[in-house]
């Protein structure tokens, strides 16, 4: 058990580390991130940074012994950098876990194998390959990199009318998967944390929408059954177990005529969570502090109805946003994550808006993100993107 006052490590600098360490530095913990970057968003909350490329082993060797436990915000990390700190303190989740999720062919055989479903998909390594998966799989379908994909990073549309030699040479001839599409009626997440002891605690399923690819709103609770809800939760749940996981697990997946259809995992806070802050008992990230340290986990429960909108740095086009009228509502509160230059689509911040009913939540939250700036209207016909599953 690792108590307050020790120190907590953390790979990576972006957000997830940011808010990570901000429910670390509450509960005394003191955080040291490891990020090439100076002075990120972590590095501005964190007590020690040290800014080194992620495959510089012998910095990381050197963080792995200013900590007492290592943890990660970003899954990027070469497998050799975390087999060397590893040697020197426990990570967690451990690179096993970090290894599958993060390689798209690898987690899909694993859920295969504990009988969990995927959209249909095959392995392409060359153009024979992939002309032999559109064959088989059809279109419309999604070439998509087996690593460094997030974000809709790393994937290409594969229509009836694709060449798909100029598509296999654009994609730069890598380690592929081809997905078929598929037409599901929610998107949704589950984040799963779990404890040493095996003990394990979900939070509420979060229905997501996305626009270009990007999570745009998250609505909680999702507007789904009893049942479908009992089974997303019930699949997360097998997920973290099977993956022995110590930390979080987020779940995502595509509601399919009523059956659940996973498509990606990630062991760490997700976007989808952030309502966690601002309405549950337990964030995310005192989750996440809590699992790793071999704490009794927190209760997630959810206060009340809640909806969470990015905040992407197109919102900056005309100047810093209007957070006087974005906030005018007390209702709703802002969380920017401390990133200097907005671009387009880059993540800078979002608003969470909680309310009596989700209905309330989606339409506060909308109307605070216009009134800063932003014209663009979320509905759920906007965001739907139709996928075949077959």
């Amino acid at each position: 058990m690792i108590l307050p006052g020790k120190t907590i490590g953390i790979l990576g600098g972006g957000q997830l580390g940011r808010m990570f360490a901000i429910a670390a530095r509450q509960m005394g913990y003191h955080v040291h991130a490891f990020d090439p970057i100076h002075y990120g968003p972590t590095g501005q909350i964190a007590d020690h940074e040290i800014n080194a490329p992620y495959d510089d082993i012998k910095s990381a060797q050197r963080f792995a012994r200013m900590v007492d436990v290592v943890t990660f915000e970003f899954e990027n990390v070469p497998a050799e950098t975390l087999a060397e700190i590893g040697k020197i303190k426990p990570v967690h989740p451990s690179p096993r876990v970090l290894d599958t999720c993060r390689h798209r062919l690898r987690e899909k055989r694993f859920l295969e194998s504990i009988g969990v479903a995927v959209a249909p998909f095959r392995e392409v390594t060359s153009i024979d390959e992939f002309t032999a998966a559109v064959k088989a799989i059809g279109t419309p379908g999604i070439l998509k990199s087996a690593e460094f994909g997030y974000d809709g990073k790393g994937q290409l549309k594969i229509d009836p009318a694709t060449d798909i030699t100029s598509a296999w040479q654009s994609t730069g001839q890598s380690h592929s998967v081809y997905e078929g599409l598929v037409k599901f009626d929610k998107e949704i997440s589950v984040i799963a944390a779990r404890g040493e002891s095996g003990e394990i605690k979900c939070f509420d399923v979060a229905e997501n929408l996305h626009r270009n690819h990007v999570l745009d709103v998250t609505v909680v609770p999702a507007r789904i059954s009893e049942a479908t809800r009992d089974q997303a939760t019930e699949i997360a749940v097998k997920i973290a177990e099977s993956l022995d996981v110590v930390g979080l697990i987020a779940v995502e997946m595509f509601v399919v005529d009523g059956r659940i259809v996973v498509n990606e995992l990630a062991p760490r806070p997700h976007n989808s969570g952030h309502f966690s802050i601002d309405a549950c008992m337990t964030s995310q990230f005192e989750q996440q502090l809590r699992a790793v340290c071999g704490l009794p986990l927190g209760n997630p429960a959810l206060f009340k109805p809640v909806a969470m909108a990015n905040l992407l740095g197109d919102l900056w086009k005309d100047g810093e946003p209007n957070w006087k009228a974005a906030l005018r509502d007390p209702r709703v509160k802002l969380h920017l994550y401390g990133k200097t230059e907005p671009k387009p689509g880059r993540k800078m911040g979002h608003l969470t808006a909680i309310a009596d009913s989700v209905e309330e939540a989606i339409k506060l939250a909308i109307e605070a993100r216009d009134a800063s700036g932003n014209l663009f209207v979320a509905t759920t016909e906007t965001h739907r993107e139709e996928r075949k599953f077959s």
